[in-house]
Formats: C-alpha cells, structure tokens, sequence
C-alpha cells in the first residue's frame, strides 16, 4: 500500500510498539501508588516519557500535561479560559483551523457572550498578518492557532502572531497537531503559552498527547475541569486541594502504556534528527507538487520556500496536499485510487467552514510522513490519470 494519509494518523513507529508490549507483558501496573516493584518501574517509565516529550519541545518536564490528544487539550484551555471572558472581549482564530480548535470557542462563546474574530488568508493560502494586524486589539484576550493547516499545509508564522498578542497581553495558544511530527518546535523561543499535539500524529499511538503550559500559567491561571484521584492533593467531605502541576490536570488511571508509547515516538523523532526529517519530506513536497500542478487543482502554497524566512521555521507549507479534479466528486477520486491500493483522504478534513468559503464539497488529500518514497508518489500520480480518463 503507498500510505499518503498521515495528517489523519501516522504509522506507528516500532519503538513505541515494543515500548507498550514491554509495559503490558512485563511492568503491568498502575502510576502513582504502588510501592512494589513493578509499580515503582511503571512509574518511573510514565515519567521518563513526559521527560522525553518535554526534551522534545525544549519544556520542563512539569509543564507537560498528559491528555487524551490535541482536541481533549484544546476543550481543557477552553473550559478554563473562556469564563474569565465577557461581551467586551474577544479571541482571535484563523480561517483555517481544525473543528477542534473552533467548535469549543464556538460553545464557550455562547455562554460568556465573547466575539470570535478569523485572521484572513492571502490569495496564495497563507495568514495576511494584515488581517491579524486589524483583528487583534486591546480586547483580544486569546489568540489560538493551527500552527500547520491539515488541509492547506500552510505554516503559520507563528513568532509574528504571538508578537502581536503578547503587545496586547493575549495568551496565545498553538495547535500543533498537524506540526509535532514535521516541524522543529522550541516552546521556550516561541514564547507561546499553550501548545497542544497528539501521539498518533507523530508515529505514536492513539488516545494519547499532550498539552505544553508556562508552568507559571497551570498553577495559578489554569484550573481543572477533570476530577477525581491523583489530581487531589487533600480531600474532606466538604472541600479539596489539588495536585501540584502537572498531576492536577491528570485526574484517574491515565492512558500508561499510551504515555509509554507517546515517549518512545519522541526519542524516535529525535534520534532521526530534525535535519533529516525535513530534508526527506521537503524534497518529497516539493515532488509531490510539481508532478501533480499539471493534473489537479491544488488548494495550499504551491512551493516549499517563501520568499519570507522565520528561523527554523522556514518553510512555507508541509507535505499536507489538498486537492480536486474539476467535475469529479473527491469520493470518486478516493475510490478509483483506492483500487491501486493508495490511501488517501476525501472530505472537510475536520475543516468544513474553510471549505464553505471556497465552495468545495470536499477535498482529496494526500499527506506525507517520513516513510513515504517518490514511488508513492508515482503511484498516486499513475492513479489520478485513471480517475481522469474515467471521469474526464
């Protein structure tokens, strides 16, 4: 199978698997509680990962909060943040955003009465920081974004983003999901506030991921919206005191061996070496575009270098590529590339209002990771010829 789906999920990496088998046949216990041996290894394994994600983002382990993904992080800061908003003030989105990162402050909003506000993109799919410019203000309390668009592939440049809220003290908030696995990310040199991923997009397993917090902001700015054990310092029949960061955030048995797993993909990608990794899929993009211009309609930057440098950020747009073939339903398009056993995706992505805006019914997408070849490539190419001489 030529596997171009990884925006969706990744394929997970063998050291995260044997790291999860060895937790379930040899150390199976809970975190946190047990003294006998296994329970002190277990928990010491659980710990070792957050130090690895946290070695990964350049954050301290303390400011790694285990979750069940990116969404599961997002709804947290949006339960916290949101009741501390009123009609006077308002969030800043992009257009571009995942429902994850949208349908929480949607529902917030109805509640505390605050006013969305979508930064706009350029003709050539990219953040108009002019539009940013105008929308964020001085009652622009947060400013969340898609750090990578799932569907455009665009990067957003995030150091001028959190530049202009941090001049109007808005706390900023990165959706990396669509980034972890194909973008060097340092917490520290971004400044951002938040940042929240998931494990199955960086070759790790699923029902896992994490949210970065300033470790200042999840002990006095940040409060839980799970309960129960663990998360407790001290309980009476009438009250409770919670946890030191990160565990209040971490209420019941946590996801162990997804943890496990979560830590071993990080040491996986950094063993690799960012150097490599974005070596390897920037001249893949970059194929990926020029053989499919010609045969397709690409929505997203069609190149991998801006005329703009940001850093480590570079490169305009990842391996995320959208696209439709005029009179063909992208259902149409999945099916008859399905047939030669090549995987892509079709649909909203999880990003119907940015496809409302431009009139689609849907996308096809084709998404790399760092196992895809060119030959994948050819494969998909060969396979939208046939659903052109069929459909076209």
């Amino acid at each position: 199978m030529a596997y171009l789906d990884s925006a969706a999920t990744t394929q997970t990496c063998a050291p995260s698997l044997v790291a999860m088998d060895d937790y379930y046949k040899k150390y199976r216990s809970n975190v946190h509680r047990g003294v006998y041996d296994v329970a002190v290894k277990a928990t010491e394994q659980y710990e070792n990962a957050r130090t690895s994600v946290a070695e990964l983002l350049n954050a301290v382990p303390e400011e790694i909060v285990f979750t069940n993904g990116t969404t599961h992080s997002l709804n947290l800061l949006a339960y916290s943040l949101a009741p501390r908003l009123t009609h006077r003030d308002n969030i800043v989105l992009t257009r571009f955003e995942h429902h994850s990162n949208m349908v929480p402050w949607q529902q917030m909003a109805k509640h505390y009465g605050f006013q969305i506000r979508f930064i706009e993109l350029t003709k050539d799919f990219r953040i108009d920081l002019e539009s940013a410019k105008k929308l964020i203000d001085s009652n622009t309390k947060i400013v969340s974004f898609a750090l990578v668009s799932n569907v455009l592939g665009t990067i957003a440049p995030a150091t001028e983003l959190i530049k202009l809220a941090k001049n109007v003290r808005a706390t900023t908030i990165i959706d990396a999901a669509q980034a972890i696995a194909h973008l060097p990310i340092d917490v520290k040199k971004l400044d951002v506030d938040f940042l929240a991923f998931s494990g199955h997009k960086m070759y790790g397993p699923t029902g896992i991921g994490g949210l970065y917090g300033k470790k200042v902001l999840l002990e006095e700015h940040l409060e839980p919206f799970f309960f129960g054990g663990d998360m407790v310092s001290e309980v009476s029949y009438e009250t409770a005191e919670w946890n030191v960061v990160p565990y209040k955030f971490e209420a019941g048995t946590p996801n162990i061996a997804g943890a496990i797993g979560l830590g071993a993909a990080a040491r996986f990608i950094m063993n690799l070496g960012w150097k490599e990794i974005q070596s390897h899929e920037t001249k893949l993009t970059t194929y990926a575009l020029k053989k499919l211009q010609p045969l397709v309609t690409i929505f997203g930057p069609t190149n991998c270098h801006p005329e703009r440098s940001e850093g480590s950020l570079a490169h305009s747009r990842t391996g995320a590529i959208s696209f439709s073939i005029s009179g063909v339903h992208p259902h149409d398009i999945a099916e008859i590339v399905n047939r030669d056993n090549v995987a892509i995706r079709v649909g909203f992505h999880c990003a119907e209002p940015l496809h409302r805006k431009y009139n689609l019914v849907g996308t096809a997408r084709a998404s790399l990771g760092i196992y895809n070849t060119k030959e994948d490539i050819d494969r998909l190419v060969t396979a939208i010829k046939k659903v052109k001489k069929v459909f076209v």
